[in-house]
């Protein structure tokens, strides 16, 4: 199930700027860097599982539907931050003061910590290390055609748009980053993203909103 149909000139349009054997070495790549990612932080990920569920009364695992490639939902996991029912308390914008925020899910948040679950997204093929933020449903049903064409490429764990401002940004900015980043793909310019995403995380710029 998809939330739209590719168009040919859609088709046509990224596969000039991401073409298939450029979107094949980008997929093995992020296969091959999940796999060692998971291997190597597991002792990481299963402390932080640990915490999470003896800190605080609700899941382990925070799963919300996003919209992948190509209009295609799917599961995007995240280590819970807020209250079991934070949905119901106050909707999906979040800001530092969040009151449903709890304590170990803040450090989680100011470190990032929270998306290493998504390392399983890119393993199964959901997601990339590297591509536009995934969205949620109702966004993707409000965008244009020209926004639209930010789902012709794997959402991605980073992207242009997390390290020109991440959530300080506003929602248009965002999406003229993501299609500023197909308009010039290059492997290049995925290793440059996910080292400023590294000093980014570090720096803990942009965890939030203005």
């Amino acid at each position: 199930m998809t939330l739209f149909d590719v168009s040919k000139e859609d088709l046509q349009w990224v596969n000039a700027r991401v073409s298939p054997w450029k979107g094949a070495i980008k997929r093995l790549l992020d296969f091959l860097l999940a796999l060692a990612g998971l291997a190597i932080l597991s002792p990481l990920i299963l402390l932080i599982a640990a915490i999470v569920k003896f800190s605080s009364r609700g899941p382990l695992i925070f799963g919300q539907e996003r919209i992948g490639r190509f209009g295609r939902p799917f599961q995007i996991y995240k280590f819970r931050t807020m209250v079991s029912n934070a949905l119901e308390l106050g909707g999906f914008e979040t800001s530092s003061h969040d009151p449903r925020i709890t304590p170990v899910g803040g450090f989680l948040r100011n470190w990032s910590l929270d998306e290493l679950p998504q390392l399983w997204n890119i393993l199964k093929g959901e997601m990339s290390f590297v591509g536009p933020r995934p969205t949620l449903r109702y966004q993707v049903e409000a965008y244009t055609a020209r926004e639209r064409r930010r789902l012709l490429v794997m959402p991605g764990l980073s992207g242009l748009a997390q390290v020109r401002g991440r959530n300080e940004l506003s929602w248009p900015e965002k999406i003229e980053w993501d299609l500023r980043y197909i308009e010039n793909y290059s492997l290049g310019a995925d290793a440059k993203i996910l080292l400023e995403s590294v000093a980014l995380v570090l720096a803990h710029k942009g965890v939030y909103g203005n």
